[in-house]
């Protein structure tokens, strides 16, 4: 089945009536939040204001990884500090950042960082103390604790993305090089891999951005595994999918089971996972406090919003919308969007060009409701 549907895909793009770039004219719903010389795949602030940034450094500059941001006179202060941001290779890899890949405030107000452990997109992980999750005090300013991950990952891991269900202490990552999702338990730190390669984490189709198939660097096309991840208000449902769409959803509590059993990891698993949503091509994701969904489509530049029983309308298109990654809602119902244009950056270029338009935008825009009580602070 998954063959005749690829061809039928390919036969599609070759007519050209797959998914198309959108030409059309700008919401004036947009706010520009930030303007910024690097690229920026996600963002997160406190109820105070603190403002913090995720560089993905696809344009080919280099510097920080993740930096504070001030509002007041828009210059950045490495975060947690400059050491931390200054791997180079020969450094032990267990006390710095090598590639974070994701940031976020937590629910309990912690800033909690995702570190894939290879030093380039694509490069093997460094085994087995590069990867990681640090988790950031914000009242110190300090890395509070370092949660190794070396023995739930691969050397093709990409260890994507975070959530937390704090009634079950648990964290929900997914891995989106080695496709598996990743239950930790935050108290001890133990963590276990699940659905690895099972249908719902894998991909079958390449990545798609602005109406064309994303490429790589020395060619062939970026398959990117699972990926996008949320976790509804109540804690019940975990929500997840590959880049390239098709959204499934199960219940936290099969996933916890999971943890503690692991003869139900793959194929018991498996049969509790639900298709939630035909969701197109996602660069991110983010949820609010009625259960809604947020959906960036790389494709057609546009915000998508899925109702808890996977009913999906568009909440805002506009051409400005170039790949929007991570996305954030605060606590003013603010939905800020990144566009990072990551498709255009060298990694999935396969000549190595890099096709990012500068200066590039982090744009808001009112939502009316707020972020969930349970994704952060």
């Amino acid at each position: 089945m998954l063959v005749i549907f690829s061809v039928l895909y390919a036969l599609a793009v070759s007519l050209g009536i797959a998914a198309q770039s959108y030409y059309g004219p700008e919401d004036s719903r947009l706010n520009t939040a930030l303007t910024l010389d690097v690229p920026c795949n996600g963002m997160s602030n406190t109820p105070d204001g603190r403002l913090f940034l995720l560089y993905a450094r696809l344009d080919g500059s280099t510097g920080p990884q993740v930096v504070e941001y001030n509002t007041t006179d828009n210059t950045t202060t490495p975060f947690p500090d400059a050491r931390w941001n200054s791997y180079k290779a020969g450094d032990d890899p267990a006390n710095y950042l090598i590639r974070t890949n994701s940031q976020r405030i937590g629910p309990d107000g912690s800033l909690w960082l995702v570190d894939v452990g290879s030093p380039t997109f694509g490069a093997p992980v460094i085994l087995p103390d590069g990867p990681k999750l640090v988790q950031v005090d914000l009242k110190t300013n300090q890395v509070s604790r370092v949660y190794p991950m070396g023995n739930v990952t691969r050397s093709n891991s990409l260890l994507d993305d975070v959530r937390f269900h704090p009634s079950s202490g648990k964290a929900y990552l997914t891995d989106a090089g080695a496709p598996a999702l990743i239950v930790m338990d935050l108290a001890t730190g133990e963590a276990r891999r699940v659905l690895e390669n099972d249908l719902s984490t894998r991909e079958y189709l390449p990545i798609s951005a602005e109406g064309n198939l994303v490429g790589k660097l020395g060619g062939g096309l970026s398959y990117i595994y699972a990926d996008q991840l949320e976790v509804s208000p109540d804690g019940t449902w975990f929500y997840f999918q590959p880049s390239s769409g098709g959204m499934n959803r199960i219940q936290t509590q099969y996933l916890d089971q999971a943890f503690y059993n692991s003869s139900l990891s793959e194929g018991p698993l498996a049969s509790y996972v639900e298709p939630y949503a035909h969701t197109p091509s996602t660069g991110g994701t983010a949820m609010d406090a009625d259960g809604n969904l947020y959906n960036s489509d790389t494709d057609s530049q546009r915000i998508i919003k899925i109702a808890s029983n996977g009913t999906m309308t568009t909440l805002v298109q506009d051409p400005r919308l170039l790949w929007v990654d991570a996305m954030w809602i605060d606590a003013q119902q603010r939905l800020w969007m990144p566009a990072a244009q990551l498709n255009r950056g060298i990694a999935f270029n396969t000549n190595g060009t890099n096709r990012i338009v500068k200066p590039l935008h982090v744009y808001t825009m009112d939502i009316g409701v707020g972020p969930s009580p349970i994704d952060h602070a």
